[in-house]
């Protein structure tokens, strides 16, 4: 399934006939210019793929492809998994962190206005970021031919996410300052990891103490010092040869 396009549908059919429509039988139809004995895949985004052949163009209306699902395939999520908190960016960086972030495999993402944020969202604009996220989120697995799609949370404040972590496993928190590198720490063979990616600025160290007193561990990546939109994906990375993410 390495060349087929990827399409997602809110429920993932079984073998047997199905109509591509709306908004992804559009794409494909018109945009795509999908045409009969092309294959593609569908998938509901939590953890079901479709491999499936177009047997017509359009004949269940305009903007719609007549399939034939062939195999349905169940994908598990990782054993370890990451939610990553992401501090807001600013400017179009906010959605290169998503982008990136998806791509390297996040399995949630957390936006968390930090002390130190540049960008600040508020009232209707916090609704509007999350959904833009969102929607990044979700083109992202697509290209990424993704059978999981992240959830991306709503908004968190510093108190938010310091009540977060008693529920992981392991919780980290990048910081550039830090002496203990991510490669010293035991990290678990299955269960849950937190990610807490601070802003440009670097975490405020009132949040640190509060992350700290939660139980998380604060880690330098590297010896480089990475951009806010580019270190979660990096820390992924490396949680996927550390981890059996990637076995």
């Amino acid at each position: 399934m390495s060349g087929e396009a990827w399409y997602l549908v809110d429920q993932a059919p079984g073998v047997g006939s199905f109509v591509l429509d709306g908004v992804e039988g559009r794409h494909a139809a018109t945009v795509r210019r999908t045409r009969p004995g092309e294959r593609l895949v569908l998938t509901d985004g939590r953890g079901t793929r479709c491999l499936a052949t177009v047997v017509g163009d359009g004949s269940a209306g305009k903007g719609t492809l007549d399939l034939r699902v062939e195999a349905v395939t169940r994908v598990p999520q990782p054993v370890v998994t990451v939610t990553v908190v992401q501090a807001l960016p600013k400017g179009e960086r906010s959605d290169l962190a998503v982008d990136l972030l998806t791509e390297a495999g996040v399995d949630a993402i957390v936006p968390w206005q930090a002390a130190r944020c540049v960008a600040r969202w508020a009232g209707p604009k916090a609704d509007r970021g999350v959904q833009k996220w969102r929607t990044v989120a979700r083109e992202a697995g697509k290209q990424s031919r993704r059978p999981w799609l992240p959830a991306v949370g709503e908004l968190a404040s510093t108190a938010e996410v310091t009540e977060l972590i008693a529920g992981f496993d392991l919780a980290l928190v990048l910081h550039e300052a830090q002496s203990r590198p991510l490669t010293d720490v035991t990290l678990p063979t299955s269960g849950r990891v937190l990610l807490v990616v601070g802003p440009e600025g670097g975490v405020a160290p009132e949040e640190i103490e509060a992350f700290a007193a939660a139980g998380a561990i604060a880690v330098r990546l590297g010896h480089e010092v990475l951009r806010t939109s580019t270190a979660g994906a990096v820390a992924l990375g490396a949680l996927g040869v550390l981890t059996p993410r990637w076995a």
